[in-house]
């Protein structure tokens, strides 16, 4: 009998049982490489299909796909009723976990990482222990032969498959492979005392792993059901770092110093190059706004990948907005048009969320798994890569090893995740040989929270920058005037002084919280103002935001009087340079990095920032400008009593610093993540369900008779499907903005060829608007949301639900406003 993996959907091609095997078990060998696991990694490939052996699932697949006849054969069965019913994850890790559980407590440690990877291979890991105390990985495991179909695969398995497999379970190397790794995690953390961290660090140990198997499977799958989508993928086989840094060094070398501020960009560039050649670790970029980090990390970035011959350069940056100007920054260093011709792309952007999280085979297979030499991508892509549910975030998370990981206004890392945030990055650091550079003006204290818990261990040396000191004074282009007042401003007033400033300082940017007040704002202002007024929001698709950004531009390089109105979207990274900035209260970190909008490359003797208390702003839910409001008004008033003792500047490091130990002792209790009781069953941290899963295993022991047979006891199912990277998750939906945007969407509707689709998807992250669900609902139930394809669940907007001025809108336009879109 011929066991077959997979039948291409165009035609009667099978791709062979043993074939896919060795494919995926080579690929995920690969990848697990980079971490020394290689022998583990192609085990778990070799292994993970193990139960298609069987004559049900052949029967099954057989069926599905046209092999067998329903009048003419008699082992035919109903596929559609039976899809998802047949167990074929769970021989390959039962025959692990029976071989190895055998070999002593290393044995069933090891055992149980590599059996839960491929149990797990079309869920997303499974919990160990469930939050009830429910043995979800033994039940799993002691799962009757008939029911998992082991021992009829292992008869029916491919001689060589086999034999290769057994030779691997029965090397010494296999276990002591994963002792070395194991003892790295322990040796580095001085874990007797902090459990909490290793046993946090032994999950992303098997995550890893996890991680190197779905990739290779997805990979081999995608590349045999649809051999024409294998042309976009790279391999691995990326321009020389040589080529790439020489291509930097001859854009830098152009670079004319006609302003001080040029020679101070060029130092900061020259501290990243001298510090580039140092070991792999974390480092820290502390530089003001307007300092030239892009580029400057990007020196840093690419020298320190050539020197110790790393795998990828990821930058992980908070907002899209940002990502789109960086990006196109680096592409035109990188990628010009007079480059000589390279295998694929260079640098490779992977944002927005077109599709939802259940994803069907089609939009998997448009997913992009980070593939390239150079990354753009959001650190809500990252977080998801770490603790997010399913498998389509994990497969890329063996493509953060041996990296560079650029970590831009780091500042913005949600306070939840900070905990989980640096046990992961010194994983990553110190067991996977990446390198990581927290980038900021600001930088939040992350290795002086609580080390029990997890704080980022770095060095007292780890700064790019000398003299962080002399460098904010020397940068220092805007005056902050904080003006206090009892109950706050009213909108109108705000008003007044955006319009008088936009007249005496020729353009003014006013900085606002919440996307209702930026409206608000701008209707009072845009009747009153014979200038320019511009409204920016994330209600805006990233093409409407960059066309108005470009307009902005222009104007400020003109000295064209204009007055823009925007939330906090422009504030971080957004290379504009206005002669005043209207700042509604936040923390002292989002202050910091609105006076960086204000007078950026020095063009004026100074610049003036305004800090005013909005009265009518609701900020509802929003705890973190609340906190954010309440640490800096009181830092403010430090700051007022001994101007002296912070060196006379608000936005200066040693204000800066006395905010973060306030902010950061203020939501301590935050910073593990915790979970309600509507989750979990109970409060909860995500971080505790990630370690020691304390509460669970409790009652898991209160049920045994003997000592516990296993060391992990982590819910990773529960706590991935907890974890959010942001409070709300959004959808995206394309939105028709312009000509360009209404052709893309009857293209998207009309497509078909996934090369096309492929193309038209990296097109369509242009023209998407994430909104939350409630905004979703309603768009709904107005039917102004439609499918782009039956089947396909990728959505587009009405356009009569899209403004010029203010982008995606809950209200239906009138036929004038929809002509002006």
């Amino acid at each position: 009998m011929s066991f077959i993996a997979h039948v291409r959907k165009n035609g009667d091609t099978p791709q062979m049982l043993h074939e896919h095997l060795r494919n995926v078990g080579a690929m995920a060998g690969a990848n697990a490489a980079k971490i020394r696991l290689g022998m583990q990694g192609e085990l778990i490939g070799l292994l993970h299909d193990l139960g298609k052996y069987s004559q049900a699932f052949q029967n099954y697949l057989k069926s599905a796909v046209g092999l067998l006849n329903q009048d003419e054969d008699e082992d035919y069965v109903d596929a559609a009723r039976l899809k998802g019913r047949i167990d074929h994850s769970t021989a390959g890790a039962q025959l692990i976990w029976f071989e190895l559980s055998k070999q002593g407590g290393l044995g069933c440690l090891v055992g149980q990482v590599l059996s839960l990877c491929i149990a797990s291979h079309h869920s997303g890991l499974i919990d160990c222990i469930a939050p009830d105390g429910e043995d979800t990985f033994g039940k799993r495991m002691s799962k009757r032969s008939d029911r998992t179909s082991l021992d009829e695969a292992v008869a029916a398995v491919d001689p060589e498959v086999i034999a290769h497999a057994r030779a691997l379970l029965q090397s010494p190397q296999l276990l002591v492979g994963m002792q070395v790794a194991l003892a790295g995690i322990l040796q580095s953390d001085s874990t007797t005392a902090k459990p909490v961290i290793s046993q946090q660090q032994i999950g992303l140990l098997a995550r890893f792993l996890f991680s190197c198997l779905i990739d290779a499977d997805r990979v081999d799958t995608a590349d045999f059901e649809k051999p024409r989508a294998a042309r976009n993928r790279m391999y691995g086989r990326y321009e020389e770092w040589d080529a790439l840094v020489a291509r930097l060094e001859a854009h830098l070398a152009k670079f004319e110093q006609r302003q001080p501020i040029d020679g101070l960009r060029a130092d900061i560039a020259q501290h990243c190059l001298d510090g580039a050649a140092r070991p792999k670790g974390i480092f820290t970029l502390t530089v003001p706004t307007g300092g030239g980090k892009t580029l400057a990390s990007l020196r840093f970035a690419l020298h320190h990948a050539s020197k110790w011959n790393m795998d990828r350069v990821i930058y992980a940056i908070p907002f899209t907005s940002i990502i789109d100007q960086n990006a196109d920054v680096v592409r035109k260093v990188l990628e010009p048009a007079d480059a000589p011709a390279s295998h694929g792309r260079i640098v490779l952007e992977h944002h927005g969320n077109l599709t939802p999280e259940r994803q069907g085979w089609k939009e998997k297979m448009l997913t992009e798994n980070w593939d390239a030499p150079v990354v753009f991508t959001t650190n809500v892509q990252v977080l998801e890569t770490l603790f997010g549910a399913g498998t389509r975030g994990a497969r890329r998370l063996h493509q953060l090893a041996n990296a560079v990981i650029v970590f831009d206004e780091i500042q913005t890392l949600p306070i939840n995740c900070v905990h989980l945030f640096n046990n992961a990055i010194n994983f990553l650091v110190e067991q996977c040989g990446s390198t990581v550079v927290l980038c900021t003006a600001t930088q939040p204290l992350l290795n002086r929270v609580n080390p029990d818990l997890g704080a980022l261990r770095i060095s007292s040396s780890c700064e790019l920058m000398p003299d962080i000191k002399g460098l904010f004074a020397k940068l220092k282009r805007a005056d902050v005037i904080y003006h206090s007042k009892p109950g706050g401003w009213a909108c109108t007033e705000i008003a007044d002084l955006a319009l008088e400033e936009c007249r005496r300082a020729a353009s003014c940017l006013v900085i606002v919280n919440t996307k209702a007040s930026a409206l608000a704002l701008y209707r009072l202002c845009k009747p009153r103002q014979t200038a320019p007024v511009v409204h920016l929001s994330t209600s805006l698709c990233p093409a409407h935001r960059k066309r108005i950004l470009r307009f902005v531009r222009r104007c400020l390089r003109w000295r064209i009087p204009v007055l823009c109105i925007s939330t906090q979207l422009i504030e971080a990274g957004v290379d504009v340079d206005f002669g005043a900035v209207i700042r509604f209260t936040a923390g002292l970190d989002s202050i910091a990095q609105a006076a960086g909008r204000c007078n950026r490359h020095g063009a004026r003797e100074t610049g003036v920032v305004h800090v005013v208390k909005a009265r009518e702003e609701e900020l509802g839910t929003l705890t973190a400008i609340k906190v954010g409001q309440d640490k800096a008004e009181r830092v403010l008033a430090d700051f007022e009593t001994d101007p002296e003792k912070y060196d006379r500047d608000r936005i200066g490091p040693k204000l800066l610093d006395w905010y973060y130990q306030n902010y950061f002792f203020a939501r301590a209790a935050e910073m593990a993540y915790p979970l309600p009781a509507s989750e979990t069953g109970r409060d909860d941290t995500l971080l505790n369900l990630l370690s020691r899963n304390e509460s669970a295993t409790r009652e898991w022991l209160d049920r045994q008779a003997g000592p516990p047979p296993r060391l992990l006891y982590q819910s990773f199912m529960a706590a991935a499907k907890a974890f959010k990277a942001i409070d709300s998750p959004t959808r995206g939906v394309i939105v028709p903005y312009g000509k360009a945007g209404r052709e893309l969407v009857t293209d998207l509707c009309a497509a078909f060829e996934i090369d096309k689709q492929f193309d038209l998807l990296k097109r369509a992250q242009q023209y998407t608007v994430n909104i939350f669900p409630n905004m979703l609902a309603a768009l709904q139930r107005a039917q102004a949301v439609y499918p782009v394809q039956e089947g396909i669940d990728i959505l587009h907007l009405d356009p009569r639900y899209y403004s010029a001025e203010f982008g995606l809108v809950s209200e239906p336009l009138g036929p004038m406003e929809t002509l002006l879109t």
